[in-house]
C-alpha cells in the first residue's frame, strides 16, 4: 500500500469516529469539538485530493466561523437536561426515515465509484484543484444542489432567529 492510501485511510477512520462521537456525546460542547475534528479530517482528504482551495475554505469557514457560531449559540441557549423536551414516537419514525434515505444515497454513491474512478482517469493535466474549474463546474453541472444549499442556509438563519428571539 502506498503512503496516500495509508493517510486516506487513517483520515477516514478519524472522520467516521469523530462524526460517531458527535452523535453520541451527551455535552453539546463536546459535539461541537468532534466536528471540528471531523471538518479538519475531510479538509485532509481534500489536501490528498489535490483540492487546496477546497481544503483551506472548509477550516476557515467551516471549522472557524461557524464553529464559533454553534458554540455562542449553545452557550446562550443554556441546554439543560431538564429543560430539553422528550420526543415523542412520531420525531424518531422520522428520524429513522430520513436515516433510511440517507442510507439508500449512501449506497448509490458506492454504486457510481467505479464511474467516478473512470472519469478521473479521462482528466489530463495537473489543474484539477484549480478555482477556474471549481467555478465552472459548479456553475454548469451542479448550480441546482448550489441553490438549494442558499436557501437551506437561509431557512437556518431564520430558524435561529425564530429560536433566539424573545417572547
Amino acid at each position: 500500500m502506498s503512503t496516500t492510501e495509508i493517510l486516506f485511510f487513517f483520515l477516514s477512520a478519524v472522520a467516521i469516529f469523530s462524526a460517531i462521537m458527535v452523535l453520541i456525546s451527551k455535552n453539546p460542547i463536546y459535539s461541537v469539538l468532534w466536528l471540528v475534528v471531523t471538518f479538519f479530517a475531510i479538509s485532509a482528504h481534500y489536501i490528498l485530493l489535490n483540492a487546496q482551495f477546497l481544503a483551506i475554505v472548509n477550516i476557515i469557514v467551516y471549522a472557524g466561523a461557524i464553529m464559533v457560531l454553534f458554540l455562542f449559540v449553545i452557550m446562550l441557549m443554556n441546554l439543560n437536561q431538564q429543560n430539553e423536551p422528550q420526543k415523542g414516537l412520531w420525531m424518531k419514525l422520522a428520524g429513522v426515515i430520513s436515516g433510511g434515505c440517507f442510507l439508500m444515497v449512501l449506497v448509490s454513491l458506492v454504486r457510481q465509484a467505479t464511474d467516478m474512478k473512470t472519469k478521473v482517469a479521462m482528466t489530463t493535466g495537473g489543474d484539477i484543484g484549480l478555482i477556474k474549474n471549481l467555478g465552472r463546474v459548479l456553475f454548469s453541472d451542479y448550480v441546482v444542489p448550489f441553490e438549494i444549499t442558499s436557501v437551506l442556509f437561509l431557512s437556518a438563519m431564520v430558524g435561529a432567529i425564530v429560536l433566539g428571539k424573545k417572547d
